[in-house]
């Protein structure tokens, strides 16, 4: 599907941005891969990591505030995938005019260029924190799925599609616990503090969600939140996995934390359909009569809900130390 295909990822030089590169162009025949971003020295690197592939690849410094700017780079464009955000929840709720900025006016100025620029389909990037919001970056990721899942009623007679996907964070992603318990293991410490020992986590993989966001190009019709099953485990777990035998203090849960992740309510679940290694969220209200659910799903049961808490697969302390080998930290 993506053999001979443009894709512009913005914010394409983190984390996701790279992973997903290097997956497409590992697995398939892209025409072009642009990536549209902010930091000149990032996009540096990240053409340097990928240099046998420079015929391909193309690096477009500007901002998603930018409107005239995406829709220059919009041009010619087939796939779209939006990864660029304010993600930092202490920095969002000190800096909420700019998180809106850009994780709500970016929104609906991606959905626009899209719209003006003859893209076929555009994939954003969700979370666990737009999920009954307790912070501010949760809830302007709530408004731009919103704007997401609306901008089909926008499409008209042009043949392009919105979705969602959704996730927590990736292991060993900036800002996540396990870099947080590595430094502290990597200064000398011997404990690791937990803010609440009920607390869990989902376990998801940089490639994981790269995968994801691959279904969805390939099977959204318009207005779907595709959300992984993946594994849960405990913070108490990790800590032990990363130092076995170490004290683990409790000392409260933080501003705008939650002890679970959510990624499907009790609401989401009237309209949730589960299939075998995912599901998906359709939108309560439809515009045309492509939105219809894959008849390859089955329907959740009334009162369903999809969390870390409630998960019905658990990684062990073994399990997650096999795991953690695996894990590239962020820089």
């Amino acid at each position: 599907m993506l053999n001979n295909k443009t894709i512009l990822i913005t914010g394409g030089t983190g984390s996701f941005g790279k992973a997903f590169t290097k997956y497409v162009l590992t697995n398939y025949e892209p025409k072009k891969i642009i990536i549209y971003s902010r930091d000149e020295f990032k996009q540096w690197m990240m053409a340097n990591d990928f240099k046998e592939y420079q015929d391909r690849m193309r690096f477009f410094i500007g901002d998603v505030r930018d409107a005239d700017r995406l829709r220059r780079a919009f041009e010619g464009v087939d796939f779209v995938i939006h990864a660029a955000a304010l993600k930092q929840v202490p920095s969002c709720e000190y800096n909420p005019n700019e998180a809106i900025k850009t994780n709500i006016h970016g929104a609906q100025n991606v959905i626009d260029a899209a719209l003006d620029t003859n893209v076929k389909k555009v994939v954003a990037l969700s979370t666990d924190k737009a999920v009954n919001p307790v912070n501010l970056y949760g809830g302007t990721k709530l408004v731009s799925d919103k704007l997401f899942v609306a901008a089909n009623a926008y499409v008209g007679s042009k043949d392009i599609n919105f979705s969602i996907v959704r996730y927590g964070n990736v292991a060993g992603s900036r800002g996540s616990i396990i870099p947080f318990f590595n430094s502290i293991i990597q200064n000398g410490g011997d404990e690791l503090p937990i803010t609440d020992y009920r607390m869990t986590r989902f376990w998801i993989s940089l490639t994981e969600g790269v995968e994801l966001v691959i279904k969805a190009l390939e099977e959204a019709n318009g207005g779907e939140t595709f959300i992984s099953k993946i594994p849960s485990f405990k913070v108490t777990d990790l800590a032990k996995a990363m130092l076995p035998g170490c004290k683990m203090p409790e000392v409260g849960i933080r501003e705008g934390e939650k002890l679970h992740e959510i990624m499907v309510t009790v609401e989401d679940s009237m309209t949730t359909y589960e299939f075998d290694k995912h599901y998906i969220v359709y939108p309560q209200m439809t515009w045309n009569n492509k939105q219809k659910p894959n008849a390859a799903g089955k329907k959740v049961p009334e009162g369903f809900s999809y969390t870390s808490g409630n998960n019905s697969e658990w990684l062990s302390v073994e399990d997650l130390q096999r795991l953690l080998k695996d894990v590239e930290l962020e820089k």
